[in-house]
C-alpha cells in the first residue's frame, strides 16, 4: 500500500481544517495493514470484502442504476427522498448528501482492491500458490475497473463528446498508507483506457464459471462481458463484438432463459455477474434495494420508480409482450397515484435479489448492434435479438423487416430497452448514441447530449478538500 488520492477522504475520518488535518483510519484499513495479508486464507478473507463493500446500496445495491434509469425516459423517480427528488428533476447541487456517499463509497471499494493488488504478492506463505495469487489479483483488478467504470458513468460525459477529452473522474491505482496526495480529475479517455487495461490484465487469470455461486465473482466471462460493454460505450464495435462472442460462444455456460423465473435469488445460464444477495447479507437489509424502490406498496415495495409513459409507449406497441405482461404491474407508487412499476424484483422486506449487473441478454444485445454497425442488417444480429423477442412472445425480425441500417440499429436500441429495462443501463445507452436523456417534459431543454446536467456534480466536500478537483460545468 503506497498512497491514498485525495478523493477518496470518504474512506477517512478527517478531523481539523488546516494543513495539519488529522487522518483516523477505519477499522478495516488498519486491519488491512497488519491482519488481512497476514497469509493466503486471510488475503481471500480480505478479497471476499472487497466484494461486500461493492454490494452496498450505494456501489452496486441500486443506487446508482435507480438513477441511470431515472435521469433518463425508463423511470419516473415519485420518492420522498430529496436529494434523489433533485437528482430526478434536475436541479441537484454539489452539497448533495446521496452523491457525496456514492462518491466515498466508491472510493472505498477502489481502495481495498489496491489493497489487495499490492500485497497480495509479497505475502510469504506456501499455500498461496502461483496460481491464487493471480487470480486473487486479477478479481481485484476487476473490482477496480467496473467500480472505476460506475464512477464514470455519474461524474463524466459520454466518450463521444470530443473522444473523451473531458473531464472524467480521478484515478486510484495505489492504497492508503497515509501520505496525502491531490490527484486532478483523470480524462474521460484516460479513465476508459485504465479500465480496459485493468480487465484485460485480468482476464486471463481469472476462472471460468464452475456453480452458480460463482457467477457472483469475476470470471472470465464476466470481463469479457464488461470488455465487450466498455468497447461499445466508446463506439469500437469490432472490440465490441469480439468480446461478446466469448460469451456468446459459450452456449454451454452462457445461455438465455426459457423464461423470466430467473430473477430471483440463484444465479443460472442467463447471468454473467451478479451480486448476490440475501435475507441477512445485502446492500441495505430492510431499508433500500431494488425491489424496494421499484414494486409497488402492494408487492411490498415503496414504489418510488414508477414506468416513464415513453417506456410504456413503446411496449404498448406489441402489447402482449412478456416483459410487459409478466413484468410489470399497475399498483400504488410512492405519490399515492396509480402507477405501472415494475416486478422484476421480488423481495422488497428482505432485498435479497440478485443485482443483474450483466445479463446473456445484454452480451447478446452488444454483439448485435456492434455487428449491425459493422455490417448491416445481418444474419448473426437477426439471430441473437429473434431468442430475446421469441422469450418475450413477439414475432421474429427477418432481413426485410428494416429497410436500412439506421433503421435495424434503431430497433436493437429500442430492444435493448425493453429487455433491460430497470436494471440501470438507459441513460448510458442514449448518451452513447448522441441521444437526449429526455424528450418531453419541464427538464427536457436540459437533458440534451452534452447537456451539463446530464452528469452529477463532484461532491461540494470533495472540492473543498482538493483544491485540484474541477467541478463539473454548471454546478
Amino acid at each position: 500500500m503506497k498512497n491514498i488520492k485525495i478523493a477518496i477522504l470518504s474512506a477517512l475520518v478527517v478531523v481539523g481544517s488546516s494543513c495539519s488535518q488529522r487522518l483516523e483510519l477505519l477499522p478495516e484499513q488498519n486491519l488491512a495493514g497488519s491482519q488481512a495479508f497476514l497469509n493466503a486464507a486471510n488475503a481471500e478473507a480480505t478479497l471476499r470484502g472487497v466484494y461486500s463493500q461493492s454490494q452496498l446500496l450505494e456501489v452496486f445495491g441500486s443506487g446508482p442504476q435507480i438513477i441511470f434509469d431515472y435521469q433518463a425516459d425508463n423511470t419516473d423517480f415519485v420518492g420522498s427522498f430529496p436529494t434523489l427528488q433533485d437528482i430526478n428533476g434536475y436541479v441537484t447541487t454539489s452539497p448533495n448528501g446521496t452523491i457525496q456517499v456514492y462518491w466515498q463509497v466508491h472510493y472505498r471499494v477502489i481502495n481495498a482492491a489496491n489493497s489487495v493488488i499490492e500485497n497480495v504478492p509479497i505475502i510469504k506463505d506456501p499455500a498461496l500458490t502461483a496460481d491464487i495469487s493471480k487470480r486473487l489479483i486479477a478479481e481485484a483488478k476487476f473490482l477496480r475497473a467496473i467500480t472505476h467504470f460506475n464512477l464514470l458513468h455519474m461524474f463524466g460525459q459520454p466518450f463521444q463528446i470530443q473522444n473523451g477529452n473531458t473531464p472524467g473522474v480521478p484515478l486510484l491505482l495505489k492504497s492508503f498508507t497515509g501520505t496525502i496526495e491531490f490527484p486532478v480529475r483523470a480524462t474521460v479517455a484516460e479513465c476508459y483506457a485504465q479500465i480496459v487495461k485493468d480487465l484485460n490484465e485480468a482476464l486471463p487469470d481469472l476462472p471460468a464459471v464452475s456453480s452458480a455461486a460463482s457467477r457472483g465473482r469475476a470470471t472470465r466471462g464476466a470481463a469479457a462481458g464488461y470488455l465487450s460493454r466498455v468497447h461499445l460505450y466508446k463506439g469500437e464495435f469490432q472490440q465490441a463484438a469480439d468480446f461478446a462472442n466469448q460469451v456468446v460462444s459459450a452456449s454451454t455456460v452462457y445461455s438465455l432463459a426459457a423464461n423470466y423465473s430467473f430473477y430471483g435469488v440463484t444465479p443460472t445460464a442467463e447471468h454473467v455477474f451478479v451480486i448476490i444477495n440475501s435475507a441477512t447479507d445485502n446492500g441495505r437489509t430492510g431499508a433500500g434495494g431494488w425491489a424496494s424502490y421499484h414494486r409497488p406498496a402492494a408487492n411490498g415495495g415503496r414504489g418510488d420508480c414508477a414506468m416513464a409513459s415513453s417506456l410504456e409507449t413503446s411496449f404498448l406497441t406489441q402489447p402482449t409482450d412478456r416483459r410487459y405482461v409478466d413484468l410489470t404491474a399497475i399498483g400504488t407508487a410512492a405519490d399515492t397515484q396509480r402507477k405501472r412499476m415494475s416486478l422484476k424484483f421480488l423481495d422488497a422486506a428482505n432485498n435479497a435479489d440478485l443485482a443483474p449487473l450483466m445479463r446473456t441478454s445484454e452480451i447478446y444485445l452488444n454483439r448485435a448492434e456492434a455487428l449491425a454497425e459493422l455490417n448491416g442488417i445481418n444474419a448473426e444480429s437477426l439471430t441473437l435479438v429473434n431468442g430475446i423477442r421469441a422469450r418475450a412472445g413477439l414475432p421474429a425480425w427477418t432481413a426485410t423487416t428494416f429497410t436500412t441500417k439506421a433503421a435495424f440499429i434503431t430497433a436493437i436500441l429500442e430492444e435493448r430497452r425493453k429487455e433491460l429495462c430497470f436494471e440501470g443501463h438507459r441513460r448510458m445507452d442514449l448518451l452513447r448514441k448522441g441521444l437526449p436523456l429526455r424528450t418531453t417534459g419541464p427538464t427536457a431543454s436540459l437533458a440534451i447530449f452534452g447537456g451539463p446536467k446530464t452528469v452529477l456534480p463532484l461532491p461540494q466536500r470533495e472540492i473543498d478538500l482538493n483544491k485540484g478537483l474541477v467541478q463539473n460545468a454548471s454546478y
